[in-house]
């Protein structure tokens, strides 16, 4: 790597010994960092506690259970989790915390603009002197290089590194967005025919006047929404965009093959068509009416209880609800057959994915925290971190073992957490409900669907030839069945032309100016208010005034300026992603 500041060789073996000669704030010629070794025993260091930042974790507080109590045994550290998601209130809490001066000591963060940012502004640290000793991640030299290149020092490390072709989906067996229906219901519909996203409105609507109460007694509603995630635009209010193989740069949808680039305001736009659908969903009285206060966790919950009918991504309703004892009973929630769709798919990213993690300018022991980040590109820490939504297997020897064929297999234990709706964890690990504790960190550092290099098979278990033996049921059976004998979601939508690959090139938009900044601040604002009251507008002509209400407001606050700007940078965004398609296949 041309851009570290390292000059000379010297390892250190104990904690108190680690120097660090210069590391703060962005480089000089004259600042040379000596080269500092983590390999050793920090089980033995003294106790710390670390302040996480990070802009993709949806729970705040000190990371517990079996995964806190795995990072404590190692490393002697605690995770006290900043989670601006929770916090709500969008960037506030980040803007907060960098006119502090101290945004954490780990820090999670879009790459590009922020980091940017927080590089100009002294609040990371170059951590060029670590890296030399960093085996697990400097194995993937080429993402470490590229996020750093022409940064003068190692500020990021990638997330969601892979070693597949940019051109292949980065998704497993299921895809990252799609139409994914109460498989069981849908069938006692008798298997309607589904056009395009509009024609799921009459298949939703059979299905909750048939089933309209869950298991649990409560109403069950074929769309139940929330506002957590909002950002440039209302979060849910994307999510349709996709089945037509449409992704965010700003107020921009962009299409995967760069064949076309939308305003999100205009009125023929697929964010506009996404909002209507759900306007007519709830005048079918098909939208949870909680849907306006509720956050994700309880949305979540109603996922588990069977009071949701349609998911948008298989990581939510599959998640939930997919239980092995719901799928022996033929019950769960597949991707639909919608005729039209052609679902956008990120492609693996040769130079890592969006988010970056870095180490705070201030620290207390950055040592350590470079030997905690190295963890997490190790086999082992791909495992242990990567399990929140389900990707990756867990902790060896508790969730999944090598078998007797040496292939990896799910223990029994790890069959009931994945697939029998949860388990206690034993106290050796922890204690508790192993759900309660999984990596919040939200995360990984090396793309699930790549090859553990120490079992020959990829991380993410459902890839596992034992796991796919072990989970066909009735559910899977009956959707098979009614695909082509397809024998998952991404066959289906391959073998069907119905998946757009958008190659992975790990492009990142340039920093908002002050004037981009402040603008985009106001208009975003103001779309996801008009966004929502569209959606429960009370009739065709409301939702029409406000639509016409919402695009008067944005282009008066100067909304042109930062599409242009948003439109910019989504065609260099094609343009880099042609570029890697050429250079790697």
């Amino acid at each position: 790597m041309n851009s570290r500041k390292v000059a000379a060789a010297l390892v250190l073996p104990l904690v108190g010994a680690l120097s660090l000669t210069a590391c703060t704030g962005p480089g000089t010629d004259e600042e040379v960092a000596e080269t500092v070794s983590i390999d050793q025993d920090w089980s033995q260091a003294d106790p710390i506690t670390i302040d996480v930042f990070d802009g993709l974790a949806n729970y705040m507080g000190t990371q517990s259970g079996w995964f806190g109590k795995v990072v404590k045994d190692k490393f002697n550290m605690e995770l006290n989790v900043i989670a601006p998601n929770v916090a709500g209130g969008g960037d506030t809490l980040y803007n907060t915390r960098v006119a502090g001066g101290d945004l954490g000591d780990l820090i999670v963060v879009d790459k590009g603009e922020k980091l940017d940012e927080l590089i100009e502004g002294g609040l990371v640290l170059d951590a060029s002197p670590y890296v030399d000793s960093m085996a697990n991640a400097t194995a993937f030299d080429a993402a470490l290089d590229k996020l750093n290149e022409g940064k003068d020092g190692v500020f990021g490390f990638p997330t969601a590194v892979s070693s597949i072709k940019p051109t292949e989906p980065s998704e497993g067996l299921e895809p990252t967005f799609g139409p994914y229906l109460r498989w069981d219901l849908y069938a006692e519909a008798g298997y309607p025919e589904i056009g395009t996203l509009e024609d799921l409105l009459p298949v939703l609507e059979d299905m909750q006047e048939a089933n309209p109460e869950a298991e649990n007694g409560q109403k069950a509603y074929a769309i139940s929404l929330f506002k957590d995630w909002d950002g440039n635009m209302m979060v849910m209010g994307k999510q349709p965009t996709t089945l037509y193989g449409y992704d965010e740069m700003g107020f921009v949808l962009a299409k995967a093959d760069g064949s076309d680039y939308q305003s999100i305001v205009d009125t023929d736009s697929e964010y506009v068509r996404a909002l209507r659908f759900y306007f007519d969903a709830n005048q079918r009285g098909l939208v949870d009416p909680e849907s306006t206060t509720q956050n994700y966790d309880t949305m979540f919950s109603k996922y588990q209880n069977g009071q949701v009918l349609l998911s948008w991504w298989p990581w939510l309703g599959q998640s939930a609800y997919n239980t092995e004892q719901n799928m022996a009973d033929g019950k769960g929630f597949q991707l639909a057959p919608m005729a039209d769709q052609q679902i956008f798919s990120y492609g693996a990213e040769v130079y890592g994915g969006k988010q970056v993690l870095a180490i705070g300018a201030g620290a207390e022991d950055p040592a350590r925290i470079a030997a905690f980040i190295d963890w997490l590109y190790s086999p082992e820490g791909v495992n242990m971190n990567s399990s929140q939504t389900g990707a990756a297997a867990g902790p060896q020897d508790l969730t999944w073992e090598i078998g007797e064929n040496g292939e990896p297999a799910l223990t029994e234990f790890g069959n009931q957490v994945f697939l029998g709706g949860g388990a206690d964890v034993p106290a050796e690990w922890g204690g508790g409900a192993y759900t309660d504790g999984v990596s919040t960190l939200n995360v990984s550092t090396v793309l699930p669907k790549d090859v553990d290099p120490d079992t020959g098979f990829p991380y993410n278990y459902t890839f596992w030839p034992s796991y796919q033996e072990k989970v066909a049921n009735p559910l899977t059976e009956d959707w098979g069945a009614r695909m082509g004998d397809a024998a998952s979601a991404m066959e289906y939508l391959q073998d069907n032309d119905q998946l757009l690959v958008a190659p992975g090139s790990s492009f990142t938009a340039p920093a908002d100016t002050s004037e981009i900044e402040t603008i985009r601040s106001q208009v975003k604002a103001s779309i996801i208010e008009h966004s929502w009251k569209m959606v429960f507008a009370k009739d065709d002509a409301e939702f029409d005034a406000l639509l016409t209400s919402m695009q008067e407001t944005v282009d008066g606050l100067g909304y042109q300026t930062v599409l242009d700007f948003d439109m910019a940078n989504a065609q260099a965004q094609n343009d880099a992603r042609v570029a890697v398609a050429n250079e790697f296949g």
